[in-house]
This record gives structure tokens, C-alpha cells and sequence, in this order.
């Protein structure tokens, strides 16, 4: 579950950046970074989530 948290934290954090960068928010913080990158955390988070643990 601890993993699953980090992911969806992840993933969150990603698409805020991402819609940041593409105008959907008011944000001039991420002006200075190139537009896709907030796919890479996304990509991170679903992977995750996609992963499955070994006991």
C-alpha cells in the first residue's frame, strides 16, 4: 500500500505540472520548463502501480 501512495503522490504531482505547462492553470512557476516533461513523474507513478511487489 506505501507503494501505491508514493504512486498516485506521483502521478498527482504530474499532472498538475502537466496541465501547468499546457495553459489548463494559471501557474507561471513551471515557465521555465519544458513543456512534457511532467509526463516522466506519470510515467514513474503508473509503473508503480503497475509493479507488483515480491515478498
Amino acid at each position: 500500500m506505501k507503494g501505491n501512495v508514493a504512486a498516485i503522490v506521483l502521478i498527482v504531482v504530474g499532472a498538475v505540472a502537466l496541465g501547468a505547462n499546457l495553459d489548463l492553470f494559471h501557474v507561471n512557476l513551471f515557465e521555465l520548463i519544458g513543456t512534457w516533461w511532467p509526463l516522466i513523474p506519470i510515467g514513474v507513478g503508473i509503473s508503480m502501480l503497475l509493479t507488483r511487489e515480491r515478498s
